[in-house]
């Protein structure tokens, strides 16, 4: 449920109705818009909107129909924004974020940067924990990766995004990492994401293999429902029955969570098709599409990479797709700064 305030409420109403709300056996979040504030009661008991229509300050009472409350439209009309170094997903804004699958090494990601950075790039990504579906895989240089993304990134004036798998290493990542990203395979991680509810740097939430859109949603709510607003939804591709590309990726999600969520969806290209050839037009595509951003994997040396270089661009590619990208995104309203 939503209580929608009156223009000229005052904070003694606002904080009346919250109390209220709470009183009931609810949990209450005040968003403040431009124009009006609005009070949501999150829980699962009946209750009965004519007890909030009469209190001072109140304008109106909307019952919300979908099971997620504060990641929804109705709950904010307004696009959250979320800004990490200057770069902005949402709204009118289209960030960019690139950098190698994995951490290999110094030298391999600091050689990545340094030629991203001719790009205008300020936010790398590497992965330091690789789940991967062999055990026999590579599974990333931990601890070491983190300091290796830390270190390069504060080099070249980078922040950095990496992938989190559990919950024993928030700590860790307090310390190195600028935004957590919860890849596919744990985005029904319940209690890793109620822990990421309780920090204050932005989440990359990725769609899991098969999920649907609210079950995608309803993920983002465990974030969002624990204080933590700076989410960053991400379309990865999902599976299909089709094999040609390693998922199917959807792009029809972002006209879809833009209209039934408020979060800035970004697109990742690399995993949603696999192949390096296929990573270019499908990234203009999400551009055309309105989309928040792109995630982007990017290898000084792909052919050498130690996993996805076959997804991998190389810099000279990503400076093309750039270039070109920053003359689509003005035609759809949208601005890469």
């Amino acid at each position: 449920m939503l209580v929608v305030m009156n223009q000229n409420a005052t904070e003694e109403q606002i904080q009346n109705v919250a109390r209220v709300i709470e009183s009931k056996g609810f949990i209450s979040r005040i968003s403040v818009g431009e124009i009006r504030t609005v009070i949501s009661a999150i829980g699962t008991k009946h209750i009965d909107e004519r007890d909030f229509e009469l209190l001072s300050g109140v304008a109106e009472v909307i019952k919300l129909k979908t099971n997620y409350k504060l990641t929804a439209r109705e709950f904010q009309n307004e696009d959250t924004i979320v800004e990490v170094n200057g770069v902005k997903f949402g709204g009118k804004y289209t960030g960019l974020i690139a950098g190698p699958c994995a951490v290999e090494s110094y030298d391999q990601v600091d050689k990545t940067a340094e030629e991203l950075k001719k790009s205008n790039l300020k936010i790398l990504r590497g992965g330091a924990y690789k789940p991967r579906t062999s055990p026999y895989a590579f599974q990333g240089m931990g601890e070491e990766g983190l300091k290796i993304l830390r270190s390069v990134a504060d080099n070249h004036g980078m922040a950095i995004a990496t992938e989190i798998m559990d919950i024993s290493q928030i700590e860790k990542f307090m310390k190195y990492v600028d935004i957590f990203q919860v890849g596919a395979r744990n985005m029904q991680n319940f209690n890793l994401l109620k822990e990421l509810g309780k920090i204050h740097k932005p989440v990359i939430l990725k769609r899991g293999l098969s999920s649907t859109y609210e079950e995608w949603l309803m993920s983002a709510e465990y974030i969002m429902s624990g204080g933590n607003g700076q989410i960053i939804l991400c379309e990865r591709g999902i599976r299909t029955f089709e094999t040609y590309t390693r998922n199917t990726l959807d792009l029809a999600a972002i006209p879809v969570i833009k209209k039934l969520s408020h979060l800035p969806i970004i697109v990742d290209p690399s995993h949603g098709t696999g192949l390096r050839d296929k990573v270019e037009p499908m990234s203009r595509a999400a551009i055309a599409a309105g989309c928040d951003g792109l995630i982007i994997e990017v290898h000084y040396n792909p052919d050498c990479a130690m996993c996805d270089g076959a997804q991998s661009l190389y810099p000279s590619q990503y400076d093309a797709l750039y270039n070109e990208i920053k003359q689509i995104a003005p035609i759809v309203g949208k601005e890469i700064l």
